[in-house]
This record gives C-alpha cells, sequence and structure tokens, in this order.
C-alpha cells in the first residue's frame, strides 16, 4: 500500500517510518518512506518532494509509480489540492474523483514506448479503483467525514494557474476541478496493475469565479487544515483492506509488440 501526498502533504506526523532511495530506470527516487498502519506495510512518498521543490510539469511521474511498484506496492491512495468549477462542491470539501480530463502537453505519460518494452493500450473507462474507493468511502462513514463524489477534474499543465476563459471552457467539458497533477500519475499506476484512488482537497474557488487574486498560500492553508482528515481517512481505510483485490485494475492493459 502507498500514500502520495500533494501540496502541503508531505509527511505522515506520528508514525515511524525509516526513508529509502528506489533506483528506477527512470531516475532514483529519494525521500520514500517506508512503515506500518494497522500491522500493514505503507510506503508514503510526497509527489513534490519533502519541501516542494519540485513543479507539477517537472515530477518524475514514471519514477516515482516506477519505484513504488519496485516496492510491491499494489495499491495507491493519493491526494491533491484542486481548485473549484462551479459550485456543486465548496473550499475545504474532500472530494473521490471519479473521471478526468487530461490537458497536460510534455508529460511522459507510459511505460510503453515500443521497442523492447512494446506497446500498451490501457483501458480508463473507470480510471479509479472502484474497490478502493469504495474502501475511502467507508472509512470517512466510520470516522463521520464527508466525503463527497462525483469530482471530474481537468489536468493542467502548470505551473501557472488557469485563466478565467478557461475555467469557463472547462466547466463546458463537465469538470467540476481543476489541479495540475492528477495525469499521468494514475494512468501509470493502471499500466502497471496498481488500484489508484485520489481524494481531492477542494482548496479554493478557481479563477474568475471569486473575484480575487489566486495565491498557492491560500492553497497551502486550506491543505493545511484538512490533511489529518485525509490522513485518518487513509488510515482507516488501509486497515479494511485485505490482500486480495476483486477489482479490475491489474487485468486492464494488453501489451503488443514485444
Amino acid at each position: 500500500m502507498a500514500i502520495i501526498g500533494g501540496s502541503g502533504f508531505y509527511d505522515i506526523p506520528g508514525l515511524r517510518m525509516r526513508k529509502v532511495s528506489v533506483a528506477t530506470p527512470y531516475g532514483v527516487v529519494r525521500g520514500v518512506r517506508l512503515g506500518e498502519v494497522g500491522g500493514k506495510r505503507v510506503a508514503f512518498l510526497a509527489r513534490h518532494g519533502e519541501s516542494h521543490s519540485v513543479p507539477p510539469h517537472r515530477v518524475n511521474y514514471r519514477a516515482n509509480v516506477w519505484a513504488l511498484h519496485s516496492l510491491g506496492v499494489r495499491r495507491i491512495m493519493a491526494t491533491s489540492a484542486c481548485g473549484l468549477i462551479g459550485r456543486r462542491f465548496r473550499p475545504g470539501d474532500l472530494v473521490l474523483v471519479e473521471q478526468f480530463l487530461d490537458f497536460t502537453k510534455g508529460r511522459p505519460s507510459t511505460f510503453f514506448e515500443g521497442g523492447r518494452s512494446g506497446v500498451a493500450h490501457v483501458d480508463m473507462t473507470e480510471p479509479f479503483c472502484p474497490e478502493l474507493r469504495a474502501h475511502l468511502r467507508a472509512a470517512g462513514r466510520r470516522l463521520g467525514v464527508e466525503i463527497r463524489e462525483g469530482g471530474v477534474y481537468a489536468c493542467m499543465e502548470g505551473p501557472r494557474f488557469e485563466t478565467p476563459a478557461e475555467i469557463r471552457a472547462l466547466s463546458k467539458l463537465g469538470a467540476n476541478l481543476v489541479g495540475m497533477t492528477l495525469v499521468p500519475e494514475c494512468v501509470l499506476a493502471r499500466e502497471l496493475g496498481i488500484c489508484y484512488s485520489s481524494v481531492a482537497i477542494a482548496t479554493n474557488y478557481a479563477a474568475g469565479l471569486s473575484g480575487r487574486i489566486l495565491t498557492h498560500s491560500e492553497v497551502l492553508e486550506m491543505m493545511g487544515k484538512k490533511s489529518r482528515e485525509v490522513r485518518e481517512i487513509f488510515f482507516s481505510a488501509v486497515a479494511g483492506l485485505s490482500a486480495d483485490r476483486k477489482c479490475p485494475c491489474p487485468k486492464s492493459v494488453e501489451i503488443f509488440g514485444r
């Protein structure tokens, strides 16, 4: 099991963990933390680094996901800060992401580049593991923490915030959340047969919806308020997981040409 933390979610206080570095074909991943939650092994990785030193478009997503897979991770629970499009959700809401729109540009988005690695076509009809999402819902109920449903996340290249015109366009396409990190992370996990689910923390209204200038400081402020709730949800969900997986995630990729 692994937890990937986004902006403002750089560690897991109170949990004894040791740091390791993991070599991958895509580079060395440093600062992976290993520990236990309820007797189950858990890895933790801060997506942006421990001091938010890596911008979203420069995150080495392939190395991160490969490193976790090489450590034996078969499930990933992730969190990220996101802006709100429309009024379905409010700042401070925790939202289970159900679908995504990909507007990233130059990010390597597959492990299968042809040649010896082959070519892969991965099914993303249900991008986020239904079994893992069910465990997160159940964890929220046990803790009395509301987790909203129906998140449609538009992933932008960043690191700049969006324009009001872009937000209006995304709204017409059905997005109600906007962020910069979900893709290709969730796609790469699916390519390796890893179950992946994301709890988005709605930090603020997107550009043009609040009448205010957007700042990363307000994003971090909201993440600081909500990170503890998310950690508790993740820990509770981990406790309810069994070793067996009954979801389609491990069988969602076809590999050709190798």
